[in-house]
Formats: C-alpha cells, structure tokens, sequence
C-alpha cells in the first residue's frame, strides 16, 4: 500500500482480505463464488480498483459480512473527491449551463474509465490508491449529464487534444467513440478549436463556467495543487469574454465531429 494514512479504498481492500482470510478462502475461490475473476479481487484487495456495486454485493454475500462492505464503499465514494474540488462539485450539481474549454486533455465530465486512468497514472504524481479513488469521483461526476433534467454542456478543445496520445492506442479509440456517441445528445456540444488557429485566447489555460440556478456565473480554475473556484465579477467577464473568443475561433459542431471522425482513423 506504500507510505503515507491508508485511503478508505485501501482499507476496504484490506477488510475484504481479510475476511476473505478469516473464511479460508483464496483470491481465486471468492472469485468463483462472486463470478469475477480473480486478477480483480486482487486489485481490490491491495486499493488498486474500485470495485462496483454489484462487486461489493457480492462479496458481501459470499462472505456473510452482514452489509459492511457495502457500507465501506459509501464511505469509498464520499471520500472520492479531494476536498479542494468538493466545492465546484456541488456547483457543478446545480448548474443549468456548464462552459469548459480545454486546452489539454479531454474535458474530465467527457473522459471514459479507461482515458482518465491513464490521465491520472500519467502525471506519476498519485499512488493507484489515489488515483482509484479520483477516478471514482471523476466518473461520478458524469452523472450530471445523465440527470432528468441536464445542463445544457458546451465544450471547447483545442485540436493538439484530440492528437496527445493518453494510454495506448485502444484507450484512444475507445474515447473517441465515446465523444460521438456522447455528443449525438441534444443537450451536449463539443467544439474543436483547429491548429490553424494558431495563438488563441485559450492557451492561458483551462477554465469552466458555470450557470447556477438563479442566472449567476461561477467560475473554476485549475493549478498544480488545487482547484480556484470564484464568482468574483472581474474575473467571471475577464473569462466570459476569453469563452466567447474560443467560440469564435473555434469549429461549428457538425465540423468539429467531422474532424473527431477524421482523427479517430489516426488511432486504429
């Protein structure tokens, strides 16, 4: 589990072996009980994975833990996010219009399992217990577009996103797959700002707007240690004014797939 508090993912992997243990059981004989496979019970053993719903019920049964881990694993998933994202979080919850543009990876509300995986092993900065419970929240968050009543969800990329190669090939054509599918969707846009742009307003950096239910703006930034989410009125024009610049440069919606179709070939 390597140095430093143990995650609560790696202690619900801890307290699944060591019930398993408790009961005589192998790695591969709780897996044929609960029908995975026995690499994915090790994985959740040692706080690599985050195990399902369906996993942990599983286990739960198999192993007459009475509903414990089913109870680690609300804990797992509240302690998913870090703390300094749990604010634009609940922004994000409520939002009626959410504006992201990105200027390097796939927007984190579009990324599929596999792509913000290899985003978040890629920077090597995050033990695979963090990066697990990241991921956990990351896809969590996706719910939002799913909701009864989504917000609307316009983004903007540059086209060099499109072109970084994040894991290997089939993670690539696995989140191109997704970003058409995805954006067939009435209430989601996907923009491609094209490399004949050239300098463009975006190149600053990331940047998300959001529209709250009473028709305020709330504005999140990203840095290397922590996410900056303000209302502050200079500073949502100054990024209102940076948003409508992007459009402006930026490819209509049926170009913009048309290019996604294009570069997908790139990664086959």
């Amino acid at each position: 589990m390597g140095n430093g508090p143990m995650s609560t993912l790696e202690f619900l992997g801890a307290e699944v072996r060591r019930a398993r243990r408790e009961r005589g059981l192998s790695q591969e004989e709780l897996a044929q009980r609960i029908s995975y496979s026995s690499s994915l019970v090790g994985m959740v053993e040692i706080g690599h994975r985050t195990p399902s719903q369906d996993f942990i019920a599983r286990v739960d049964a198999a192993l007459e833990a009475g509903g414990l881990f089913e109870r680690l694993l609300v804990l797992v998933r509240a302690d998913a996010a870090p703390p300094w994202i749990r604010e634009w979080i609940n922004v994000e919850r409520e939002a009626t219009l959410i504006r992201w543009f990105e200027p390097s990876l796939i927007p984190g509300l579009l990324q599929t399992e596999a792509y913000g995986r290899a985003v978040l092993r890629g920077g090597r900065m995050l033990r695979e217990g963090e990066v697990e419970q990241r991921l956990t929240s990351r896809l969590e968050r996706q719910a939002v577009l799913d909701r009864e009543q989504p917000p609307e969800f316009v983004a903007v990329v540059d086209e060099t996103v499109l072109r970084r190669a994040v894991g290997e090939p089939a993670v690539m054509v696995e989140q191109f797959e997704h970003l058409l599918r995805v954006t067939e969707q009435p209430h989601v846009d996907l923009h491609v700002v094209p490399a004949e742009a050239g300098m463009h307003a975006g190149l600053a950096g990331a940047f998300i707007l959001a529209r709250t239910p009473d028709g305020g703006e709330v504005a999140h930034l990203d840095t290397p240690l922590r996410a900056h989410v303000t209302d502050h009125p200079d500073d949502i024009v100054s990024l209102q004014r940076r948003w409508e610049s992007l459009r402006g440069e930026a490819l209509p919606r049926r170009a913009s797939r048309e290019l996604i179709r294009g570069l997908a070939k790139s990664w086959t």
